[in-house]
């Protein structure tokens, strides 16, 4: 991704996404689509030759720019800070209490960059029995019982 201005909706918006799985790269994802500047910051081990077996360009990462950082070290989150100061929003999908052992959490960010929007995604919330346990859609319908009905039985059940 060049530097060219990108146009869309949210033209001019900046977005820092640091990598993670989930539905945080997908937003990101359709937030570049819609004109936003999404900086993507990857872990350094998945930017080293041969780090994505699957080769090439993943689709999901498309129209962002990224810079790969060590963000357990200070030095790492120190630059994700810098870019925050400049930034509209930090989008990150990480369980709860990540961002803040990293230096990244709200009130940090908040402190560097007021106006900052800090999106943060989980599936289970940041508080609760099942928050710091991965969310993803197979476990919800696991956990809710909707994966024990066939489409036929429930169909059937509602004309009972």
């Amino acid at each position: 991704m060049t530097g060219e201005a990108k146009s869309g909706p949210l033209s001019g918006i900046r977005v820092i996404e640091p990598a993670g799985a989930g539905p945080a790269p997908f937003a990101g994802m359709m937030l570049a689509d819609m004109g936003a500047d999404v900086i993507r910051v990857d872990r350094i081990e998945q930017t080293a030759p041969g780090a994505d077996p699957r080769g090439g360009h993943r689709v999901l990462d498309r129209g962002r720019r990224s810079i790969a950082l060590n963000l357990k070290d200070p030095r790492g989150a120190n630059v994700v800070l810098s870019l925050l100061a400049e930034a509209d929003v930090l989008l990150e999908g990480f369980r709860p209490g990540v961002t803040e052992r990293l230096g990244l959490g709200p009130d940090i960010a908040l402190a560097k960059n007021p106006r900052l929007v800090y999106a943060r995604m989980t599936g289970w919330g940041q508080d609760g029995p099942r928050a710091a346990t991965a969310g993803h859609d197979i476990v919800f319908i696991a956990v809710t019982g909707d994966s024990s009905r066939s489409p036929g039985a429930a169909a059937s059940q509602s004309h009972r």
